[in-house]
């Protein structure tokens, strides 16, 4: 009424012309009404019988602005599974989002109600709060199935690799404490929880981390270690790497080797997410740099890089720190203006010789840019972020 400004006449035969002239280009045909969790249920019906008649193959039912309660959600299906005459001509899909923390509970309540399908991301990614996370799904349906009667088919064993591997390419870190794949998903701190957990752990565990994708042990790698045992362990750890792929990883992982004693799952997972994110032409690559800076002097960075072939060199002694000067350095030797708009540092294992993993993102003409560097460095893993962002740049001048 407020936004369309048509009677439900209009609304129906608006649906209906639409869907009809989408199945005149493909036989799958998603309905997908706005808002219609909070649509009165009458209505509600006769649009979506329309829908299927026109020729619609999946009938959505989302929760728009993430407003309904499962209770709400859970009557709304059932209304068109009971009302809706040629329901069962279509597939019934639901798509919540996580504005009130809903979306998981909204979406179980759906498929108990007799919904087909449920529209999620991963990570839970997606406007405002959110949408329904996959893997909270998949894990629900699998640790209740008793309750819900019902398989996705899922390989649940990629969850957590495929979280991360977004992450990275998203640049949107998953909190810690984020259910099912988050680092502390499986972490006990009560002493009466550990002592439960020593003694059974499906006491307090109702999944097992390995079920998720989580590594049951911590294999350590040194530089003595080949590329088929990094190619085994990447494979255990939920990756599938080869050729190209795994010399640019091997060799990094060997240039990693020679900073650290020892490299863990997380060193080498990073590397993995590296190499597959930042899978873009090298314009600029790095050659060397080198920094001094201190609480009583102006940070400098003297930074060369290869560019089509050629090395170009440059020494920056101005910025709020070494970081900062790095990137004046990177933005002089390639020209380009670019203003950060988001930077983040975390670390890929513990221990104070840690690989670090820098993201960023960069605006330039306009438009923004992600870019990605792993480094035991902060300052040389800025550099390679920064160069990673650049270099897609360059790839859409």
């Amino acid at each position: 009424e407020f936004k369309l400004r048509m009677s439900q006449e209009e609304i129906i035969d608006r649906a209906v012309k639409g869907v009809q002239l989408a199945a005149r280009f493909c036989d799958d045909v998603e309905f997908s009404p706005e808002d219609a969790a909070r649509t009165e249920h009458e209505f509600l019906c006769r649009v979506v019988e329309a829908a299927i008649d026109a020729g619609a193959t999946t009938i959505n039912i989302p929760d728009t602005v993430g407003y309904t309660t499962p209770a709400e959600m859970h009557a709304c299906i059932r209304q068109l599974v009971e009302r809706v005459p040629n329901m069962d001509r279509a597939v019934l899909s639901t798509h919540c989002h996580d504005d009130l923390g809903l979306a998981l509970a909204n979406s179980l309540a759906a498929i108990e109600a007799g919904c087909d399908q449920v529209e999620c991301t991963i990570n839970g990614i997606g406007e405002r709060a959110g949408n329904c996370a996959l893997e909270e799904v998949v894990m629900a349906l699998r640790t209740r199935q008793e309750f819900f009667h019902c398989e996705t088919g899922i390989q649940s064993q990629r969850l957590v690799p495929t979280s991360r591997l977004v992450s990275t390419i998203t640049g949107l870190e998953v909190q810690r404490n984020k259910s099912v794949v988050g680092r502390n998903a499986f972490a006990h701190e009560s002493g009466i929880h550990q002592d439960g957990m020593l003694k059974e752990p499906t006491t307090y565990e109702i999944m097992r981390p390995e079920d998720v994708g989580f590594s049951k042990t911590d294999l350590v790698l040194g530089k003595h270690s080949g590329r088929a045992a990094l190619a085994d362990r990447a494979r255990a750890l939920g990756y599938s790497i080869s050729g190209e792929q795994l010399q640019n990883v091997f060799e990094q992982f060997k240039e990693l080797a020679d900073k650290k004693k020892e490299l863990y799952d997380g060193d080498i997972v990073a590397l993995i997410q590296h190499e597959i994110s930042g899978q873009v032409d090298e314009s600029w690559s790095l050659v060397r740099y080198n920094v001094t800076s201190g609480s009583d002097r102006q940070p400098r960075v003297s930074l060369t890089l290869e560019h089509h072939g050629e090395q170009v060199s440059t020494e920056v002694e101005q910025g709020d720190g070494p970081i900062d000067a790095a990137f004046w350095a990177v933005e002089q030797l390639t020209g380009m203006k670019v203003v950060c708009k988001d930077f983040r540092v975390r670390s890929a294992t513990l221990g104070r010789d840690a690989l670090g993993e820098v993201q960023l993102e960069i605006e330039h003409g306009g438009r923004s840019y992600k870019g990605v560097g792993v480094s035991t460095d902060t300052v040389e893993a800025t550099i390679l972020a920064m160069l990673n962002a650049t270099n897609r740049i360059a790839a859409t001048v």
